[in-house]
């Protein structure tokens, strides 16, 4: 007897995949408002970091992690794809 079926799609695909595969069947409206709220983070974000004086060097972090840290970048973006969808697929049933 096998735990998880190996045909699995959600075993087998990236959180990538799978992030985007919800964004196309998941009721529109949910999606949309868990997209404006990744944006609004995006935007606090921005605005701490400007405010701070921190904006210019985020900016190269951003041109230099996902070369200097390829692994760790992976991994955040990951995580950010895993949320989402835990947030979208919570709020759709």
């Amino acid at each position: 007897m096998h735990l998880f079926d190996e045909d699995d799609d959600y075993m087998v695909t990236t959180p990538k995949e799978n992030f985007f595969s919800i964004l196309e069947n998941a009721n529109r409206n949910i999606v949309n408002l868990e997209l404006e709220k990744l944006i609004e983070r995006l935007a606090v974000a921005e605005k701490i970091l400007e405010e701070n004086g921190l904006a210019d060097e985020w900016e190269r972090e951003i041109k230099s992690m996902p070369v200097s840290d390829p692994e760790g970048f992976e991994n955040i973006k990951n995580s950010i794809f895993i949320e989402t969808v835990g947030e979208i697929v919570t709020k759709c049933e």
